[in-house]
This record gives C-alpha cells, sequence and structure tokens, in this order.
C-alpha cells in the first residue's frame, strides 16, 4: 500500500491534510511534492496554498489537492498578471468574480467536509490569501519579483507588453487584425498608457537595454512559439497585422504560451467560452415512456448545434470545406477539426436513420451523458455530443433534485409521528422514485431522521396494499435502533429480525422463506445476508441499507452477496456518500441503480478525465437518486431545534451478557439474607457493577482489554464517530467513572486516528484551562472525554457540537448541566445530543421510567439521586435488574 496525501475541509473554515492509503504506486516526484505541501501546510495554511498555486502542473495529485490547487492558481495567476505590481507592493488587492466562485464550486471533487464548502469559504480564503501575499511583500526588502521567483524560479511576472486580437469584419480575406502594444512608465503618479509597440521604436531609440527589457516577456515566447519568433525576426510584431483565420487560430491556440512568458492577451471572448463547436445533440424524454424503470425506453431526435443554435447537416457540410482551421457561420466562428467534423456528421446521418427504429433507456442516456456509452460511435467524452432531456424527463429530473416539487403522500395508517416538513420532503421524494422505480440514496445528515423517514415509507407502501417483506441490512450495534424506532412511530408494522440476539433458533430455520412474506420488514446484519440461504433466494420489495458505505468496497464478499440479492427495488442510506474515493461511490450506486455509472472498468476510465473538466457531470448524472440535507442547509434549519436528543440504543455482547446474568443471579442470592443499611449498600453497590458492565466488561473485571466486540455501547460509539470524524466534527464523551477514561481514549484515538482529550478529578485546575483552550482553538482536536462531576459543570466547550452521555446519571438536571457545555452562548451550530442505553438492561428500564411521569417523577430522581431504586421490595429492585432479551 502506498500513501496519498488529501485535503480535508473542517467546519468552521479550515483545510487539513491528511494522509490516506491507495494502491497505486507514488512516483518520487509526486511523494517529493506530497511530503513537501505537507510540510507547508503545518506552518501557514495561507502560504502554503500559495506555493500550491505555484507548484508545478504536470504532478497530479489527489482530487482534493487539485481542487485547492485549481483555486489557488486562480490567485497566482492573477498576482503575476498585476500591472504595476513594484508599485502597488503590500496594497495588492486581488480581485474574484461571483462566476469564478461559482465555476470553481461546480468542479469541486468529493472530498471530507465537502458540505462546509461553499462561497463564504471561498471568499474568505482568498482574503487570506491576500492578506498573506501582502505580508510576505512587504517584510521582503527586495523586489516583488525576487520574492515570487523565490516560490518559483522559471515564473514570468507580467511585462509591459500586450497582445491584442479582434475581429476585421471589412475583410474576407483577412478577418483578424493584430496588434502589440506596451504600457509607458512614467516617473509621475500618472496613469500608465498603452501605446502601439511601433513607438518603443522611437522612444528607446538610444536605449539597447531599455528595448532589451521591454521585450524580455516577447523573448521568453519564443522559446515555444513559432510564429512570435517569426514575427520579432521579421519586425512585424512592431506593426498592425491583418491575419487569415488559419494565422488567427494559431494565436489562439498558444495563447497560455504568452501568459506564462508574462503578455497579457486580448481575444474575443467567443474563444474565452471554448464551449463553441459543432456537436451533435440527441433529445430524450419526449412523450413519457410507457413503463418505468431504469430500463424504460425513451424515444429520442437528434440535431446539429452550432454554439447551442441548430443548424442543417448542408451548412456542417459547408464547414466542413473550410480549411483554415476557423469558419464563420450565422454570425459566429467555430473552430475546424475535419477528423472530428466527418465523424459527427457519420453519427448524426445514422442517428437520422434509427430515430424511427431505436430507442434509449433511461440508463443509456445518464452512461451517454456521464461519458461511458458511446452513441452512434461518439462520445460525450470526446465532446462531439451532447444530450437535452425532453419536457417529460426535465420535468421529472427537477422534481427529483426539487422535492418540494414532488405532490405529497401520506405516512400511512397507525403511523404515530408528526414529520418535520423536510422530512415530509423525504418521504415524498422516496415515494416518486418508487413510483418511477429508480433506486435511491438517502444521505441527510446525522441527526435528520433517515430512520424516520424509510419507517414513514415503508408504513406508506403497506398502507397502499403492499404484502411482500422487504429486506433491511444494519451494522449489528444498530438493530435495537431499528426495533425501538419501528415500535415507537409504527407499531403495526410486523418485523422479524434474523439475528441470534432475537431469535436463538436461526440457524435451524431451512431454506423455504415463504414464511417470511407474513412480515412487513424482516431486518439483519451485513454478516449474516451472505451466510444463510434463505435470505439470499427470496424475492424481496425493497432491500434497505443502512450505513450503506459497508458496501464501498466493491471485491468484497459481503458486497458481491448484498448485490446479488433479488428485489423490485433498493435503497441506500448514510450519512457520507462519498469523500474521497470515487470508487466508493460507483460501489453505492452500482447497488441502487445497477449499470447507471458503467461497469467499474468504464467509470474509471471515465474518472481519469475528471482532472481536466471538473466533476460537474458525475454530480449531475447521480443528484437525480441522491437527497442529502444538512443541517446548516436554510431549508432545514429552520424547522430543527437547536438540541436534537437522540437515544442510542446498544446490544449487550455475549459476554455481557454472561456477566449481567451472573450478577442478578448473586443478587438475588445474597439480597434475601440482608437488610438495613447493609441492604442499600449491597444494592448501590450492584448498581455501580451493572452499568460497569453494560459500559464494557473490561471495566467490570478491571483488566485493561477494551475490545469494540465485547461491548455494544463500543459498537455504537464507533459508527457515531466515523460519521463525527467524516464532517470533521467534535464531541464531547460524558461518563461517570474515571477508571473507564483511559479505554474510551485508546478506543478513540484508534476510530479518529488522532488523540484526543481526557479531564477527570485528577486533572488540576491548571491544565484543565489549557485542555479547554486546546479543544476550543482550531486545531482538529476531535473527542474531549470528561467525568461527569469534573466536566460537567463550567467549562465552555462551544467547538463540540456533538454531545454523548455514554452511561446514564438518570437526573436530567445533572445530564443537562453537562450537555450545556456545548448549547450555550456561543454555540453556532446545531448540538446533537446521543444518550446511550443498553438493551433490556437496567438502563432501558429505568429510561422507560423517566418517560413515564406516572410513574416516577423526575422531581423524585432529583432529589433522591438514585437512592429510590434502594427503597423499592425485593421483587421490585430484581424485577429492575432482570435481563430481558
Amino acid at each position: 500500500m502506498y500513501s496519498e496525501l488529501v485535503a480535508v475541509i473542517i467546519s468552521g473554515g479550515s483545510i487539513e491534510l491528511e494522509w490516506v492509503s491507495v494502491d497505486n504506486k507514488i512516483d518520487k516526484n509526486k511523494k517529493k511534492l506530497q511530503q513537501q505541501i505537507f510540510k507547508n501546510f503545518q506552518k501557514n495554511v495561507a502560504l502554503a496554498l500559495i506555493l500550491l498555486g505555484f507548484s508545478e502542473k504536470n504532478i497530479y495529485l489527489s482530487p482534493s489537492l487539485e481542487f485547492w490547487r485549481s483555486f489557488s492558481l486562480s490567485f497566482t495567476k492573477k498576482l503575476v498578471q498585476t500591472p504595476n505590481l513594484e508599485e502597488i507592493r503590500e496594497n495588492l488587492k486581488i480581485e474574484i468574480s461571483q462566476q469564478e466562485i461559482q465555476n470553481l464550486l461546480a468542479k469541486s471533487p468529493f472530498m471530507t467536509g465537502l458540505e462546509y464548502l461553499d462561497e463564504d469559504l471561498l471568499r474568505f480564503l482568498w482574503s487570506r490569501l491576500n492578506k498573506q501575499i501582502n505580508k510576505e511583500i512587504k517584510e521582503h526588502k527586495g523586489s516583488v519579483e525576487e520574492l515570487i521567483k523565490s516560490y518559483k524560479p522559471n515564473i514570468n511576472l507580467l511585462g509591459r507588453v500586450y497582445f491584442h486580437l479582434v475581429e476585421n469584419k471589412n475583410s474576407q480575406e483577412y478577418p483578424f487584425a493584430f496588434l502589440a502594444t506596451y504600457s509607458t512608465n512614467f516617473a509621475t503618479k500618472e496613469e500608465s498608457k498603452h501605446l502601439p509597440l511601433k513607438f518603443a521604436l522611437e522612444e528607446y531609440a538610444k536605449s539597447d537595454s531599455d528595448m532589451l527589457e521591454l521585450l524580455t516577456t516577447i523573448e521568453s515566447a519564443t522559446q515555444k512559439s513559432k510564429l512570435i519568433m517569426d514575427l520579432l525576426e521579421s519586425g512585424e510584431i512592431f506593426h498592425p497585422l491583418a491575419w487569415k483565420a488559419n494565422e488567427a487560430l494559431t494565436f489562439l491556440k498558444e495563447i497560455t504560451i504568452y501568459e506564462e512568458s508574462g503578455i497579457l492577451c486580448r481575444i474575443p471572448n467567443w474563444w474565452k467560452g471554448k464551449a463553441a463547436g459543432i456537436k451533435v445533440n440527441i433529445s430524450v424524454g419526449d412523450p413519457p415512456p410507457r413503463c418505468v424503470g431504469m430500463e424504460s425506453l425513451l424515444k429520442f431526435n437528434a440535431q446539429l448545434l452550432l454554439n447551442g443554435e441548430e443548424i442543417t447537416e448542408e451548412e456542417a457540410r459547408k464547414i466542413l470545406e473550410e480549411a483554415q482551421g476557423l469558419a464563420y457561420l450565422k454570425g459566429k466562428w467555430v473552430e475546424v477539426n475535419p477528423e472530428k467534423l466527418q465523424q459527427i456528421l457519420l453519427a448524426f446521418e445514422q442517428a437520422q436513420q434509427s430515430i424511427k427504429d431505436d430507442n434509449l433507456s433511461i440508463k443509456d442516456v445518464m452512461q451517454i451523458q456521464l461519458g461511458t456509452k458511446k452513441f452512434m460511435g461518439v462520445s460525450s467524452e470526446d465532446d462531439l455530443l451532447t444530450i437535452s432531456n425532453g419536457k417529460w424527463l426535465q420535468s421529472t429530473i427537477a422534481k427529483l433534485q426539487k422535492p418540494k416539487l414532488i405532490k405529497g403522500v401520506k405516512p400511512g395508517r397507525n403511523f404515530k409521528a408528526k414529520l418535520r416538513s423536510y422530512q415530509q420532503d423525504g418521504l415524498n421524494w422516496l415515494n416518486f422514485l418508487h413510483i418511477l422505480q429508480f433506486g435511491a440514496c438517502l444521505a441527510d445528515d446525522m441527526g435528520l431522521g433517515k430512520t424516520i423517514q424509510i419507517i414513514a415509507f415503508i408504513n406508506s407502501l403497506k398502507s397502499k396494499g403492499n404484502k411482500t417483506a422487504h429486506l433491511l441490512v444494519v451494522p449489528a450495534s444498530l438493530i435495537s435502533n431499528w426495533q425501538n424506532e419501528i415500535d415507537r412511530f409504527a407499531p403495526s408494522l410486523k418485523y422479524f429480525i434474523a439475528h441470534s440476539s432475537s431469535n436463538p433458533n436461526i440457524k435451524k430455520i431451512n431454506k423455504d422463506s415463504c414464511f417470511l412474506n407474513g412480515y412487513d420488514l424482516v431486518i439483519t446484519t451485513y454478516a449474516l445476508v451472505q451466510r444463510y440461504e434463505w435470505l439470499q433466494s427470496h424475492k424481496w420489495k425493497y432491500i434497505i441499507l443502512d450505513e450503506a458505505q459497508a458496501i464501498k468496497n466493491p471485491g468484497t464478499k459481503q458486497t458481491r452477496a448484498i448485490k446479488k440479492l433479488k428485489c423490485f427495488n433498493r435503497i441506500a442510506l448514510t450519512g457520507t456518500p462519498i469523500e474521497n474515493k470515487l470508487g466508493d461511490l460507483w460501489s453505492l450506486y452500482d447497488f441502487i441503480n445497477p449499470g447507471l455509472l458503467g461497469s467499474i472498468s468504464e467509470f474509471n476510465q471515465f474518472t481519469n478525465t475528471l482532472k481536466n473538466e471538473g466533476y460537474t457531470r458525475l454530480k449531475n448524472i447521480i443528484s437525480p437518486y441522491l437527497l442529502r440535507r444538512l443541517k446548516t442547509d436554510k431549508t432545514v434549519i429552520d424547522d430543527l431545534p437547536d438540541k436534537i436528543e437522540m437515544k442510542v440504543y446498544a446490544s449487550l455482547s455475549k459476554k455481557q451478557i454472561l456477566l449481567y446474568q451472573q450478577l442478578v443471579d448473586n443478587l438475588e442470592q445474597t439480597i434475601k439474607n440482608t437488610d438495613g443499611i447493609q441492604r442499600k449498600g449491597l444494592v448501590l453497590g450492584s448498581l455501580i457493577k451493572f452499568k460497569q458492565i453494560c459500559n464494557h466488561p473490561g471495566q467490570y473485571l478491571d483488566n485493561g482489554e477494551f475490545l469494540e466486540k465485547d461491548s455494544g455501547k463500543f459498537s455504537q460509539l464507533n459508527e457515531i464517530c466515523q460519521t463525527i470524524l467524516s464532517k470533521r466534527e467534535k464531541v464531547l464523551i460524558f461518563t461517570q467513572f474515571k477508571e473507564i477514561t483511559s479505554g474510551l481514549n485508546s478506543f478513540l484515538s484508534s476510530v479518529f486516528g488522532r488523540e484526543g482529550l481526557v479531564l477527570h478529578g485528577s486533572i488540576s485546575v491548571k491544565k484543565r484551562k489549557s485542555l479547554v483552550e486546546r479543544f476550543q482553538s482550531s486545531e482538529y482536536t476531535p473527542y474531549f472525554i470528561l467525568s461527569v462531576k469534573a466536566g460537567g459543570v463550567g467549562l465552555n466547550l462551544t467547538a463540540a457540537n456533538h454531545v454523548i452521555h455514554f452511561d446514564r446519571w438518570w437526573n436530567p438536571a445533572v445530564e443537562n448541566q453537562a450537555t450545556d457545555r456545548v448549547f450555550r452562548i456561543g454555540q453556532k451550530k446545531k448540538v446533537i445530543v446521543h444518550k446511550f442505553i443498553t438493551k433490556g438492561t437496567i438502563e432501558e428500564k429505568i429510561d422507560a421510567m423517566l418517560e413515564d411521569k406516572l410513574s416516577l417523577s423526575r422531581k423524585i430522581i432529583g432529589t433522591s439521586g438514585e437512592n429510590w431504586i434502594t427503597k423499592m421490595n425485593d421483587q421490585e429492585m430484581l424485577d429492575l435488574f432482570k435481563l430481558q432479551l
């Protein structure tokens, strides 16, 4: 394995770098550049970005770093092309236009923290680059040119010579005019003027050195341009020139050479756009198809377009006859590539012949748009083909991309919750995709309720008469959460848990799966779905994957087994749909809509082109089937409370079950022979032991072993913290027990790949202050483990927006006080509070009592702590402790 450097965006607007493992070998030049970039970022992010903009473009970096290089390159290019740079010095102000910002955002790759990438962030970082370069110039004692050449020795600053190319509409033979000008330098503060270069012959007639200095940038351009060399040697560069179309085309193709030499070029706008040219356009999706699904067939029409305007085949052939490289038609210039144009015309002829007989499926259309499939031998990847959507397809995609346009659907009978407006939009979107028989990826941010939207969707289908079972595949740690959410929101749904924790006799089920259709939903795990033939052979209505990043690796047995399952349609749930590896995205979409992104080899071939053109085309293809709302979305934020509280249910491991039951048995034997103060001490001591077992056997046994597999809470902690890590957010973890903080710290450092912080009663007051300051700083310190007594009051920790109550205090006032370390003035994000509850144990029973005000008032618990348990009679207390699986 090899290491590649990637950029991640941290909540709050900073950028960090990290190393990720890749299969491809890294050559020594890339390795050296990556190491230098990493070193620079450790010192100064703004200066590192500037240096990144000056780095050699022929060394290709990871997509995330390539994006920031293109951003920085926009800045450094404007920097070196700034007129009178030596006079301006540290008063430099480089602007970025709204269009440039939008172009950057459209081309942005998939990377960790992408949700934080917006116009505000780009403008903020741009201003930091401006401040940094002004600081560097101010502190540099030499010239600005010397400073910039220290960044990149072979760079050329903007000289005083400018090239101009304009259309000459008065001549058909010479339709273009060229002129070289120079800016005059006055010792006074008057503004510089631009004069034709021929006047320089007079101004510097007596000073060869001044003349040579003026022509430095032209001399540099002659090293790579024969055109400019010929113009300089003949002396024609000093005079206005009339050019034929082929001469103008040669000049236009060499613009980059001139700019890199320090010459600013003024050219026609139609060349800057470079969307110019003739293309075959295929219009599809009108009228609607007779049936739905990815394989549904659409009628199509073929057109020839010049710069977006339709032309006839005769007009295209007339252009083909042009031999000068540029042709003029309908008031527009177009570059002529005879070989490509002949290919386009051939494809157009074949399309015209096929219109009556052939159709394209929706999948075909998407693959052609993406470039993984050719149409009549022509590919959109070659920039020779475009796909335009007819009225039906355009309307359909618009609704998928903007769910508020979709007609509402009810969550079904006996649904026990009122959906928030964005959740109702999610239900409508899922139902619309159901009607179309398109797969879906629901990728809402953590805390926005992906689970409740899926339950509402399943309940809605049941209310419409669906009698075929759905299959829900989840990590084992999430089974309890789904059980509780279904029981809470849709108790009429009948579900079967295909897991030994709920059905010990599951291994005895025979191959006949007909009994499964007696259920609305079957819940199993990724590990078990490939183990039982009766799960694999059944024909499901929907297959729903929770934490669908589990299938991001297409080569694993688990992924292959999931994709072989038979069903009507598929849904993937994930809070992290894509980070740095595009292969993850392919695997996810190969599950929900097989074939949409082509084969893995076709997709890999397509992704090789992205470093040049950006990610716009790929985003357009995947966006109809991906719904991702963030807690920062303006359409969501007003519909959310400032603090979202979530109960997280953990299942006991086999080891925990054994220890818990042993403790119950021991308590039952000893409680009968104790009374008074001794009984009270026994009960409270046992209560602490039960809590320790629920946390982790390693805490109860005090053996220093804190393996994830031995604790349901550790598994849940891993799931939640993986999502927190993917968004580069911060979390507080509260516990009552000092002794588990080291085990939690060791475990979490492996999850996050870096150390966090720990605070308990033994930490000095002075050190506590430095810990808080470090956590609150811009440094990415992902987690802070605190004992409730030491960290529950008096601290300001608003850098976090997640709070995890790892074990319950059972006093709402104390828990809220701890939560308020985050949920307080200065907090700018939505806060998510995760309250861990171990299923079937005393934790779940007391939580239920807290919720039931008739059984136990919060006031009693708040004043008496846990002493109320000691006042129960023996049977009541044993019932409370008894394990219920």
